[in-house]
């Protein structure tokens, strides 16, 4: 069981630092859910009578804040590689939470999705799962006509309705019946994105 456990650590932090990455494509997307994240865990944690361990992602969440109105559209400082570091934080704070990987699955499920979408694909050309290009979902609703703005508050809007309904819900059952639901819509999303995008290529 320990070099499962191991294993298992290793894999959930590399995929929410990937996700987090993935997700710093347009000003203020990563950073805002990443506060909103940190709120929702600080929420659970003081719930849970976790009182000291809630410092930590209140101190992420204050952070975020204070970085959000310098980075959100038009942005004048990025995140950078500290996409990587706000991914690693959000992950180390799932496991100290109490292992409330569902918490976060289900605030991050549209990200998560997202992210296992585009591996899936770039496996399939043959590419190279760390390869650039605009198969995120953030970007295809961009070339739907949406403004950068209208993109991240809609992301906003999700993880916020999402992260109320993680911590309202009190069912573990009626949470994974959440998850797959909001994971299957999300990728019917992507899938009809898709196609809409390959009837407008030449």
């Amino acid at each position: 069981y320990y070099w499962l456990t191991v294993g298992f650590t290793l894999v959930w932090i590399m995929g929410m630092i990937n996700t987090i990455n993935f997700l710093d494509g347009l000003d203020g997307l990563a950073a805002g859910v990443g506060a909103i994240v940190s709120a929702v865990l600080a929420i659970h944690m003081i719930r849970e009578g976790q009182y000291s361990v809630a410092l930590l992602p209140l101190a992420l969440l204050g952070a975020t804040l204070g970085f959000l109105p310098y980075n959100f559209h038009p942005a004048k400082i990025f995140l950078g590689s500290g996409s990587l570091l706000l991914g690693y934080a959000i992950a180390t704070l799932g496991i100290a939470a109490g292992a409330k990987m569902a918490l976060l699955l289900l605030v991050l499920s549209i990200p998560i999705v997202d992210v296992a979408w585009l591996v899936v694909s770039r496996l399939r050309a043959g590419e190279s799962i760390g390869h650039a290009d605009r198969r995120h979902l953030h970007y295809r609703l961009l070339d739907l006509g949406l403004s950068q703005r209208q993109v991240v508050l809609l992301y906003y809007g999700y993880c916020i309705l999402l992260g109320v309904s993680a911590l309202l819900i009190d069912s573990r059952l009626l949470k994974l019946i959440a998850l797959v639901a909001l994971g299957l819509a999300t990728l019917g999303l992507l899938a009809w994105l898709a196609r809409r995008t390959l009837r407008k290529e030449p």
